[in-house]
């Protein structure tokens, strides 16, 4: 087993969103001088090479996202970094380990928000099977119009989602760990590796490494604050009883650390 972590676009955002912070008001990219925990948010996708398929986890931001993200007023909030020379996208993050969509077996979406869901139609291909927890499913079909918060319906509607229930093993080594409270049906993923132990990717269950406490620090985007702060203290159990390495959604300083793809991958 091979696990690549990808880089698929760094937005930047007003850091109250990812954690509250007492006086802290948010603040969109025209005010970001102004006094404000204002700071990078890197997205990743995570592509793990199995004896029986590929299955990638999330797809970051989309290239178009100025004008994909214009109905939302997002685009103002979420600005995406454009450096030609630095972090690519899905599609050339693939690129560079020699894949495209097509290659992906199995595609997971921890959730179906802009930022990780935006290129699942990519890979709407008739061989990729794409898996959603049927809490968020069932969630996204209550969307009265273009968008909900940070749900764009355009980025998943007419796909084929399979659901997954609860929390499901996708393969021997794999799993997604249900993890609600940012969303209906928010997941997180544990990969079990032989050399480099157990990683649990929490996505957008926990931000960031100052939110995982203890105890656990709230987020600026949160539907169910109960359920969420019940899915952090899961996962902190998980973590304890497997010793396992907790890589958190949107933490830059982390992202520092990571081996990125194609220049290194756990196994």
């Amino acid at each position: 087993m091979k696990l690549h972590f990808l880089s698929t676009g760094i937005m930047e955002c007003d850091h109250t969103w990812l954690l509250l912070q007492a006086g802290n008001t948010i603040k969109d990219r025209h005010h970001k001088h102004e006094p404000a925990a204002w700071g990078e948010c890197p997205t990743h996708a995570i592509l793990i090479e199995t004896d029986d398929g590929r299955i990638l986890w999330d797809t970051g931001v989309p290239r178009d996202w100025e004008s994909r993200w214009a109905p939302t007023g997002f685009q103002d909030f979420f600005p995406v970094q454009e450096d030609p020379a630095g972090p690519g996208f899905i599609d050339s993050a693939l690129a560079d380990l020699e894949l495209t969509p097509d290659d992906i077996d199995i595609l997971v979406l921890s959730h179906l928000h802009f930022d990780h869901a935006a290129n699942a139609k990519m890979f709407d291909n008739g061989k990729t099977r794409i898996l959603v927890q049927s809490d968020e499913i069932e969630g996204v079909k209550t969307i009265d119009g273009a968008f909900k918060g940070a749900h764009l319906v355009s980025d998943f509607d007419g796909l084929n989602m399979e659901a997954v229930h609860g929390d499901t093993e996708i393969a021997p080594g794999v799993s997604v760990i249900f993890t609600p409270g940012h969303t209906w049906g928010t997941m997180s993923l544990r990969v079990d590796l032989p050399n480099d132990g157990t990683k649990i990717f929490t996505s957008d269950a926990v931000y960031m490494g100052a939110s995982w406490g203890p105890p656990a620090i709230g987020a600026g985007i949160v539907w169910d604050s109960v359920g969420w702060l019940e899915s952090v203290e899961k996962l902190r159990r998980i973590q304890e009883q497997t010793g396992a390495e907790v890589i958190f959604g949107h933490d830059s300083t982390q992202r520092e650390s990571m081996k990125i793809a194609p220049n290194g991958f756990y196994s």
